[in-house]
């Protein structure tokens, strides 16, 4: 989701890091400190807090695609040693510094967004503007798991195909804050039982006949409000599938109990639901366990917004812990 800038080729993208000099300031990385990126990605934030701690700071990095981290590895070559990788999820946050014996930890980065090429690249359904399967399972086929059962988890697919009507509404509204989510629910519905729903081409379809029908329209419609109609629902299959909102619900007190004492916790979200879940959780412990260093969210400045479009939704909050 983040606008990438281009190096040889589409193939090749590295997406650009949102708010790099707020991060930097805030987490204050110093020589030889240690740190952890929960969401490593390209690993742009990396690179610039390995800058910071050299020469003998390291960097757990941590994420569940194995595209990623091979990307990771290729940006992050030059530091050597002092990057260690782990392929996992940070809901497992506390058992992957515990297996790599990481620590002591001055810093935790969670960066919420996602990165261009795990939507344009994957061919797993992430991008309405694509022909893709409907699969939109972050760590990819036969990997995925729901953190609370530990089961493989459903496609998104077999949820549109498979989920009852109401469910699929309470979805689209919760996750995805889709004001005609009964009406493409009920669209969904209908069509699955002539067909099966397989590709994000078919939901699309579905979706642009319910604003058409909406609004009165036989024209084509490409956007509403500067957003595609399809956007807030593929946003939330995305979540749904990925289980992203009981993972970081899950996450954060994890990575405040392995802060050290005045380390910094750093939070990029990109939605309203993540970052109602990020402040909430820092208000519960306020002054018990730690301390905001922002009490508003940080977002970008013109400046960036122009290089980096994505950045517009970005919203930091940073606290350091007290004890």
């Amino acid at each position: 989701m983040r606008i990438g800038t281009p190096r040889n080729d589409t193939k090749n993208m590295r997406h650009i890091p949102v708010l790099p000099n707020e991060i930097t300031d805030l987490l204050q990385p110093k020589p030889n400190q240690n740190f952890i990126d929960c969401t490593l990605g390209d690993a742009g934030h990396a690179e610039m807090i390995l800058g910071k701690t050299s020469p003998n700071g390291k960097l757990l990095g941590i994420d569940a695609d194995p595209e990623s981290l091979l990307r990771a590895k290729q940006y992050l070559y030059q530091f050597g040693e002092r990057v260690v990788y782990a392929r996992d999820n940070f809901v497992n946050l506390t058992k992957i510094v515990a297996e790599n014996n990481f620590g002591p930890v001055n810093g935790i980065l969670l960066d919420l967004g996602w990165s261009s090429p795990q939507f344009s690249e994957r061919g797993r359904g992430f991008s309405f503007e694509k022909d893709e399967p409907l699969d939109m399972r972050y760590q990819g086929k036969s990997e995925s798991q729901n953190p609370k059962s530990e089961t493989t988890i459903e496609t998104a697919s077999e949820i549109v195909n498979h989920y009852h009507e109401e469910e699929l509404a309470r979805i689209f509204k919760t996750y995805g804050e889709e004001n005609l989510s009964k009406e493409i629910a009920a669209a969904i519905v209908a069509s699955r039982k002539k067909q099966p729903i397989e590709r994000t081409s078919q939901l699309v379809e579905i979706i642009l006949e319910v604003y058409q029908k909406k609004l009165h329209s036989t024209k084509q419609i490409p956007w509403i409000g500067g957003l595609h109609p399809a956007t807030k629902v593929f946003q939330a299959l995305r979540i749904e599938v990925n289980h992203e909102l009981e993972i970081l619900q899950q996450a954060l007190p994890q990575a405040v109990e392995i802060l050290c004492s005045g380390g910094h916790l750093a939070v990029i979200s990109f939605h309203s639901l993540e970052d109602r879940i990020v402040k909430h959780y820092f208000t519960s412990i306020q002054n018990k366990l730690i301390k905001l260093v922002n009490k508003k969210p940080i977002t970008a400045s013109e400046e960036e917004i122009k290089r980096n479009p994505r950045a517009r939704s970005a919203k930091l909050r940073v606290v350091e812990k007290m004890m």
